[in-house]
């Protein structure tokens, strides 16, 4: 009878580790109005004023929009960055911004959870930019911004915010010319085709 209670007990211990397993390796799925996303969609936004800092300065974009294909694989978000136009741009120095183009497309993109939140990764960032301007110290010079990013998402107001610690909690990071690059920018999000209206969530 001590041998059926201590089996018992190893097997009841046994479960309850690999319901907490599987509860913490799940990962959040793209919903519309509370139901799992069964097919692709595509997202688009923008965010006003999103940010680039780097070298002391801040390169600024008052159009920082984007368009993402997104998708559920296995229970999991998924989705792929098709464009980022980038317009008005400049910086809080000397230096001006002659150019700006996002390239190598698609980016893929994932959701994933942290500490009980909720993020959307983005990987193989790449954005060129040229500065300009007779007193900037980065006059002629094209910067490279390469890495991921990692944005928190919040869905009562149905948006990704990417800023420092969104970037800590996911282990993300953006760089040029070897130094690290600090993404803050808040970007709405609204379904393009067959849900057009409806809430999107991670969840």
């Amino acid at each position: 009878m001590r041998e059926h209670r201590i089996l018992g007990g190893l097997l009841a211990a046994l479960m309850l580790c690999a319901v907490f397993a599987a509860s913490a390796g799940a990962s959040p799925a793209w919903k519309f109005n509370g139901e799992e996303l069964k097919s692709t969609e595509t997202v688009v936004g923008g965010a006003q004023k999103s940010g680039l800092g780097m070298w002391g300065m801040t390169t600024t974009c008052d159009n920082f929009l984007y368009e993402v294909d997104i998708w559920n694989s296995s229970g999991t978000g998924k989705g792929n960055v098709w464009d980022l136009p980038l317009f008005n741009c400049y910086t809080n120095s000397t230096c001006t911004v002659e150019a700006i183009e996002a390239e190598w497309f698609p980016w893929p993109a994932s959701l994933t959870t942290v500490s009980g939140s909720n993020y959307l990764v983005i990987k193989e960032v790449d954005v060129w930019i040229l500065y300009g301007g007779w007193f900037c110290p980065l006059w002629g010079v094209w910067a490279n911004v390469t890495g991921s990013a990692g944005g928190l998402i919040n869905n009562t107001t149905e948006t990704a915010t990417f800023s420092p610690s969104s970037f800590a909690a996911t282990k993300t990071e953006l760089e040029a010319l070897g130094e690290t690059v600090e993404w803050n920018g808040v970007f709405p999000t609204e379904a393009f085709k067959w849900h057009r209206g409806q809430a999107l969530t991670a969840s």
